[in-house]
């Protein structure tokens, strides 16, 4: 079964490989009416889990955020990186590229768009399901057969528009939250006490003392208690794209730039601009009322609601 995913994630990736680069050719030869991109700070190595309280962002347009955007949309590999970057983190370019062109080539550009997609599909489907191999293997799956694999930018999306009347950038910050069980927790910590790997701040005897007591907390807690997983994202560019005629906005998660585009030479969509990110300058237009979080395990992010 592994050789034979292998096999087929090694054949799936080649076939991705050719079909972008065509894309990428055909894309150049479109008619750029206007384009945007935003360049983050890079992440440097060792810097992966630095909290993320300010973003200084450079703006490139033109041609130059063009030339930047097909380089990102084909950036798969760590060696496409310099040298202090970190193969950890995937770059992330927010933006978006405006073209006109022709009803033949759109119907032609839709149809390797969906092709890429769907390969990158396939590509992480293989990676988490076909392959039957566990989470904590995936990372040697995938580098005995691709070495060096950026693996989200490989699994990332390309995403395009039609004709909307304007692309505007903000920051989303978001959690992801997950429900759990008494038991379900119980059992992973029962899994940290047993293993012979300790966090690298402590000796394994201090390990094994934290996870004991972090048991007896959970023991005390009753049974039917309902306990949640709430782990911070890191925050994240989007695009709002909004229709005019339809009064409707679109909201995109937007690590790559973000295609419109348009068969009416009459058309122009308005590019927005993205601000700086200052955590300390957040403002939350609506904020729904959640229910009240006890801290229960910190290193697990796990709460208990009250």
């Amino acid at each position: 079964m592994k050789y034979d995913a292998r096999y087929k994630l090694s054949k799936c990736f080649d076939l991705l490989k050719v079909r972008l680069a065509d894309f990428l050719t055909e894309l150049n030869s479109l008619s750029l009416t206007s384009a945007i991109v935003f360049k983050l700070p890079e992440t440097k190595k060792g810097d992966e889990n630095n909290d993320i309280n300010q973003i200084t962002i450079t703006t490139l347009t033109g041609d130059t955020a063009l030339d930047l955007a097909l380089a990102n949309y084909n950036r798969l590999f760590i060696h496409d990186n310099p040298y202090h970057i970190s193969n950890k983190t995937a770059i992330r370019l927010p933006g978006a590229l405006c073209f006109h062109l022709s009803a033949q080539r759109y119907s032609v550009i839709k149809r390797q768009l969906e092709t890429i997609n769907k390969l990158k599909t396939k590509l992480k489907d293989i990676v988490t399901c076909e392959s039957g191999i566990k989470k904590e293997q995936r990372f040697e799956f995938i580098h005995q057969q691709l070495h060096g694999l950026i693996t989200l930018n490989a699994y990332r999306k390309i995403n395009y528009v039609d004709s909307p009347d304007s692309i505007n950038f903000g920051w989303a910050n978001k959690k992801i939250v997950n429900k759990v069980t008494k038991a379900q927790i119980l059992e992973r910590l029962h899994k940290n006490y047993r293993s012979e790997k300790a966090m690298s701040a402590y000796t394994k005897q201090q390990w094994r003392y934290l996870v004991e007591k972090e048991i007896q907390d959970i023991n005390s807690i009753p049974n039917d208690a309902i306990l949640k997983i709430q782990r911070p994202v890191k925050v994240q560019p989007i695009a709002r794209v909004w229709y005019a005629n339809e009064k409707r906005q679109v909201q995109y998660a937007c690590p790559l730039p973000l295609l419109s585009f348009s068969c009416d030479t009459k058309h122009l969509t308005k590019l927005g601009t993205l601000s700086d990110y200052d955590i300390n300058n957040i403002k939350i237009k609506h904020k729904p009322k959640n229910k009240k979080l006890k801290l229960i395990i910190a290193r697990l992010h796990l709460y208990q609601e009250i």
